[in-house]
């Protein structure tokens, strides 16, 4: 990822500021300054410093802000995203006409349980979660989990998978 330059600029300028203030606590402490410098100038230069690291913290506020609008705006996307592949996953169930236990058997295997989990889960029998699962697969025209999953990877790959207005979702 490309670092902004406004970031890069935050950073030079509040980098110049600490070390400006930093050395000038440094050469007075140990006592080395090469020759004084004049009263006005010395007020001037930490004036500015200070004013630097003062603007370091408005910008890094900014910076901030935009960060925070950016993952609200990815949240929401992925928010849509969801909606929109469960309202799809929903309408594929309905196209194959599966019964609840099997829309339940197809979305646990979808998200990777093994058969003897979904059985756990389901407290059925490893037999019943195959034979269900064998239902669904040739109701889907398919003949396995990966082929099942693939389905829907190559839907969201295609575009089709698109967010539906919530009064839709409910048809």
């Amino acid at each position: 990822m490309k670092t902004p330059w406004p970031l890069l600029i935050l950073i030079l300028l509040q980098s110049v500021c600490a070390v400006f203030f930093v050395s000038d606590i440094l050469a007075t402490v140990i006592g080395v300054r090469a020759a004084p410098i004049s009263w006005q100038t010395r007020e001037l230069l930490e004036v500015g410093a200070a004013l630097g690291l003062v603007m370091g913290v408005v910008l890094g506020w900014i910076a901030y802000r935009r960060s925070m609008q950016r993952t609200e705006a990815a949240e929401a996307s992925l928010r849509l995203l969801q909606g929109a592949f469960h309202d799809h996953l929903e309408s594929r169930f309905r196209e194959w006409q599966l019964t609840p236990a099997e829309r339940e058997v197809a979305l646990f295997s979808l998200k990777g349980f093994s058969v003897e989990e979904i059985a756990g889960l389901r407290q059925t029998s490893p037999g019943t979660v195959k034979a269900q699962s064998n239902a669904i697969y040739r109701k889907a025209e398919v003949s396995s989990r990966a082929q099942l999953l693939s389905l829907f990877i190559e839907d969201m790959m295609d575009g089709s998978l698109e967010a539906a207005p919530a009064d839709q979702s409910q048809a």
